[in-house]
C-alpha cells in the first residue's frame, strides 16, 4: 500500500536505496530510469548508478545501495570532470572523429565509469572491484546505451 505521507517521511531519511528513482515524471527521466533498470539487470551487484545531464550535473534517474553513497554530490563533480576532459581534448586539436566516449576512475576497491550518451548526458556506474571486473561492467554499459 502506498501512503503519500509515509513516503514523504521516508524521503527525509535520505535517498531511496535499492530502487531506481526517476527525477520526475517526464519522458527523459522515464527513459533514464528504464536505462538504469537495464544496467541493474546486467550488474545486480553495482553500488550506484545514474543518468546525468552534463551541463547541469543534475540526475535524471538514480540508483544506490547505500544511504552513505552521496550520489547527488558525486554526480555534480563527475559532470565537471566530463566538461573539463572535453575542454582538454578540444585544446589538443584532435580530429572530429576522436570524441570522448568513456572515463574510468579506478579506486582501490571500486570502479567508477562515466559513459557518454547522446543528448548531452552520461551514464555513471560505480561497482566494487571484488564483485565485477572492468570488462563485464563495460560490456553491460555499452549494451544499455540506447
Amino acid at each position: 500500500m502506498q501512503i503519500p505521507f509515509l513516503q514523504r517521511i521516508q524521503a527525509l531519511a535520505g535517498p531511496a536505496i535499492n530502487k531506481v528513482v526517476p527525477a520526475d515524471a517526464g519522458p527523459a527521466a522515464t527513459a533514464a530510469a528504464t536505462q538504469l533498470r537495464q544496467v541493474l539487470a546486467g550488474l545486480p551487484e553495482l553500488l550506484g548508478a545514474a543518468v546525468v545531464a552534463i551541463e547541469s550535473g543534475q540526475a535524471l534517474a538514480t540508483y544506490t545501495t547505500s544511504r552513505e553513497f552521496n550520489l547527488p554530490k558525486a554526480l555534480g563533480h563527475n559532470a565537471d570532470v566530463v566538461r573539463q576532459q572535453r575542454r582538454a581534448l578540444q585544446a589538443l586539436g584532435l580530429p572530429a572523429e576522436e570524441a570522448l566516449e568513456e572515463i574510468l576512475i579506478t579506486l582501490r576497491h571500486q570502479l567508477h565509469l562515466l559513459r557518454l550518451l547522446p543528448n548531452d548526458r552520461f551514464l555513471y556506474v560505480a561497482v566494487d572491484c571484488r564483485d565485477t571486473n572492468l570488462g563485464i561492467a563495460r560490456a553491460v554499459i555499452r549494451s544499455c546505451e540506447g
